[in-house]
């Protein structure tokens, strides 16, 4: 087991993990808010929406209660944190399909629109071009695409002062300083982050169209694109 899939599947971890994004993703609220509006720009009322990378359940609360008519497949590998967004849902449970997974473990579709939010950084690239082919596969003609990750410029130096800036506003957000310098050392050498011209490449790679970069948050960036 990964130590990723194991953090994933501890149970303090997961009983903490809803706390988390706010705290460790700059303006994370906000990135979701946009990312429903980016959606509800082209998928109808009564849509189905794929989301990958679901345990937790913060994304599918946010799209549910933003569309009171959506429904969803949420798609993520670990037992524990599916079991999460089920009880995150609470009442709007219903309307969410849960599958204990990887991509080709999603339904076929096709899908109105789909997301992927502060997952693909814990892949190589050529498991994201894939997961993008995957998921484009997956939607109808035209259909929004909504995707967020960690994305830095290249270069030593650059990359350097970016994730410094990053380990600076955990700090600000209440973090113990030697755990936030710990979290900055644990992105640098155990994710692979790519830069944004790349990141935008794999969504042309894979068939979307359009990829329009709409969230930018230290060494956080998000895109819509469309199939």
């Amino acid at each position: 087991m990964t130590d990723i899939q194991a953090m994933f599947s501890d149970p303090q971890a997961v009983a903490n993990y809803t706390e988390g994004p706010p705290r460790f993703v700059p303006g994370y609220n906000a990135m979701l808010s946009m990312a429903a509006i980016l959606l509800a720009e082209r998928a109808h009322q009564d849509a189905r929406i794929l989301v990958l990378g679901a345990g937790g359940g913060l994304e599918l609360r946010m799209f549910a209660q933003a569309q009171p008519r959506w429904s969803f497949d949420g798609v993520d590998p670990s037992a524990a944190m599916l079991a999460l967004a089920g009880q995150t849902l609470g009442p709007l449970a219903s309307r969410a399909r849960l599958h204990q997974g990887y991509i080709d473990d999603a339904p076929e579709g096709p899908f109105d629109g789909a997301s992927c939010l502060l997952t693909l950084h814990f892949v190589d690239i050529a498991e994201r071009r894939r997961i993008a082919s995957e998921i484009r596969r997956r939607l109808k003609p035209r259909a929004p695409f909504v995707v967020a990750h960690l994305s830095a410029p290249d270069g030593d130096e650059e990359r350097a002062r970016w994730l410094s800036r990053y380990s600076a506003f955990l700090a600000f957000s209440g973090v113990e300083p030697d755990k936030a310098a710990a979290a900055r050392d644990a992105v640098t050498h155990h994710l692979e982050i790519l830069t944004p011209a790349e990141d935008e490449a794999i969504l042309r790679e894979a068939g979307f169209a359009e990829p329009a970069l709409f969230y930018t948050g230290f060494t956080f960036r998000g895109w819509v694109a469309y199939a």
